[in-house]
């Protein structure tokens, strides 16, 4: 085989793999197109009739939102995303919002009211409970609404959600325990209530037992008064407002 024979031997097998892949390049790009539509205009239509467009042309509409409109009929589609004529793939899920019509129902005074008390009553008037946050928030009794988005009788409101501001129960302050052993139990006692905790059990300790008198009662009125000697819970602990602390004390 002569040099010329095998140059165009080797060049006709360029040119049949240059058409090999342009033909594939060409059959790709028709298979991809292929499974492309341009999403319809919905926005307008009746969700029922937007429904029957949509699977015609390969497409799932999901209306998952609803928003109050001066210009768009009630029980209208009102928006949609993609746009129209935005081109997807077949089996793309376009998403829509329908018209409630304008807004006729006035925005009540949930605040003070519980949780629930809120959502029977936006229930009752066509509204729906929109988004919940807490707070602690110290001139708010816990667990009713502190505070609401948009504000009563508010007008020109785009969607029919009231949310709400809930105050949460505020966590009591924590201490640290004091030592109290050698000191007078009649003072530490009244200074404990008046700080906001408890006495709890309170166990007299004598320096010798003598007959006919218990171990566990505190000493008569006119008697040595009673010095602290050891608490429950230890001194350095950490304690809650409202806590009880226990005592063993001697005369």
């Amino acid at each position: 085989m002569n040099l010329r024979t095998l140059f165009r031997l080797i060049s006709l097998a360029v040119v049949l793999l240059t058409v090999a892949l342009v033909s594939a390049l060409v059959t790709m790009k028709f298979a991809v197109h292929g499974r492309e539509v341009a999403v319809p205009q919905f926005v307008g239509m009746k969700p029922a009739d937007a429904q029957r467009v949509a699977s015609a042309h390969g497409l799932a509409l999901q209306v998952s939102r609803h928003f109050f409109s001066p210009n768009i009929p009630l029980g209208s589609i009102m928006s949609q995303a993609p746009e129209a004529g935005t081109l997807v793939r077949r089996g793309w899920q376009v998403q829509a919002a329908e018209s409630l019509g304008p807004q006729r129902v006035a925005i009540p005074d949930v605040t003070g009211e519980s949780l629930r008390a809120v959502q029977i009553n936006l229930r009752q008037r066509g509204l729906e409970l929109g988004d919940q946050a807490t707070a602690e928030l110290a001139d708010t009794p816990p667990g009713v609404v502190a505070a609401q988005d948009p504000p009563p009788n508010s007008r020109d409101v785009s969607a029919p959600k009231v949310s709400v501001l809930i105050s949460s129960p505020g966590t009591a302050p924590a201490y640290v325990m004091p030592d109290f052993t050698g000191q007078a139990f009649a003072i530490v006692s009244h200074d404990l209530i008046r700080a906001g905790f408890k006495v709890g059990g309170v166990t007299l300790q004598q320096p010798q037992q003598t007959a006919g008198t218990g171990g566990n009662a505190l000493p008569a009125a006119g008697q040595t008064a009673t010095m602290i000697v050891s608490q429950t819970p230890g001194a350095g602990e950490k304690v809650m407002l409202g806590s009880a602390v226990n005592f063993v004390v001697t005369r």
